[in-house]
């Protein structure tokens, strides 16, 4: 956001500023970003090459942004550098023949960046699709998750394939370490409460996994997107109460959250 900020305040280019879908899973921001005349566009669309293009923190697919740099449009590249470090490290194994193996969620925009690395790849959501899934014979594999996904799945994902693959395979270290700290402090947060607001866009996987942590710990969990969301009703019922949020989530956002809470609840 930072980079797009500073194109706000100084454009680059003389046309309009776009960011490819948006910059952040948080529809707060990104309202924000529309009344300061920043677009969206999915691609589709032809641009004028004096307008400016933010890649966002996401990632795009490799394609489309060699389309943008045929075109000749201003780009910006304000891709997550986690992101950005999994799709270099999974190029460089598909470039050795290799078949991509990633765990995550087949809909999500940094996912189809990913893919887009790798010519021979099989995405899945679980380990249950995986001990369901029948792999080619003859392919190296290489094993990869998306940034925002849960360590502990990946773990028995891994332990599962290097069991069932007679073969060496790669496994990718891709998961963002603040993001698997913030759901290990989830876990350790869900034992001490009875229940649990994760702030966060409706869309931001990161966030959803926030809540699913919570609600498989067995405690009470609401996912929130603003204060006004929370449900006063059924939180009066409980005297501990934890609150956490999602990566996207701006810090004013949470601390009206917060200051809600305690001005109701105490």
């Amino acid at each position: 956001m930072n980079k797009l900020d500073k194109a706000v305040r100084t454009p680059p280019g003389t046309g309009t500023i776009h960011t490819l879908g948006p910059i952040i899973h948080n529809p707060q921001v990104l309202e924000r970003y529309q009344n300061l005349g920043v677009k969206q566009t999915d691609g589709s669309k032809r641009l004028d090459p004096a307008d400016v293009v933010i890649i966002r923190a996401h990632g795009i697919p490799k394609q489309v942004q060699e389309n943008f740099e045929r075109l000749g449009v201003t780009l910006i590249d304000a891709t997550c550098p986690k992101v950005k470090k999994a799709q270099i490290l999974i190029q460089k194994q598909a470039e050795q023949g290799k078949h991509l193996l990633l765990f995550g969620e087949r809909d999500h925009p940094e996912v189809k960046g990913l893919i887009s690395y790798a010519t021979e790849h099989t995405v899945f959501e679980s380990l249950e699709e995986v001990k369901a899934m029948t792999l080619p014979q003859g392919s190296r594999y290489f094993l990869a998750a998306q940034t925002t996904q849960d360590r502990e799945s990946f773990t028995a994902i891994r332990e599962f394939l290097l069991g069932e693959i007679d073969q060496e395979m790669t496994i990718l270290d891709t998961i963002c370490t603040a993001t698997k700290d913030r759901q290990e402090e989830v876990r350790i947060l869900s034992r001490e409460v009875q229940a649990m607001v994760v702030v966060g866009g409706k869309n931001s996987g990161n966030t959803r996994r926030l809540a699913q942590i919570a609600q498989e710990a067995g405690v009470f969990t609401v996912h929130v997107e603003t204060s006004d969301e929370l449900p006063w009703g059924e939180l009066e019922a409980f005297e501990r109460i934890g609150l956490t949020a999602g990566a996207s989530t701006p810090s004013w956002i949470i601390e009206d959250v917060a200051r809600a809470l305690k001005a109701t609840l105490g």
